[in-house]
């Protein structure tokens, strides 16, 4: 007697819905805080910690002025690694920035403008 072929079934795989992938996306993004670290380990300039809950936009715009011409790991001008480090804290706060918090950084952007002599 031969042997007996064997078929393999076909079955139907199913396809994830579109709403499994979303969900799962957004699990996974929760879980990972690269924005916090970021701030903490920075390769662009070492900051003083707590800088950014300093009352005081002048005391901010000193340390990341300092920090900045300070470092020798940065790409850019020491201008633009201090702004952009504290562009990209304000952006990544959010919603969590209070007013009074938000404004204070702002002042201490101007502040930092005006350290580096780049009034407008």
């Amino acid at each position: 007697m031969a042997p007996k072929k064997q078929t393999a079934s076909v079955t139907k795989r199913k396809t994830p819905s579109a709403k499994t992938i979303k969900n799962t996306r957004k699990s996974t993004r929760s879980t990972h805080r690269w924005s916090a670290k970021v701030t903490k380990t920075s390769d662009a300039l070492d900051l003083k910690p707590h800088l950014f809950e300093n009352r005081d936009p002048s005391e901010i715009a000193k340390s990341l002025k300092r920090s900045a011409e300070r470092s020798k790991r940065r790409k850019g001008t020491p201008f633009q690694s201090a702004m952009s480090m504290l562009t990209f804290y304000i952006n990544r706060a959010g919603k969590n920035l209070s007013a009074r918090r938000r404004q204070t950084l702002d002042r201490a952007k101007g502040e930092l403008r005006k350290a580096f002599g780049r009034t407008a």
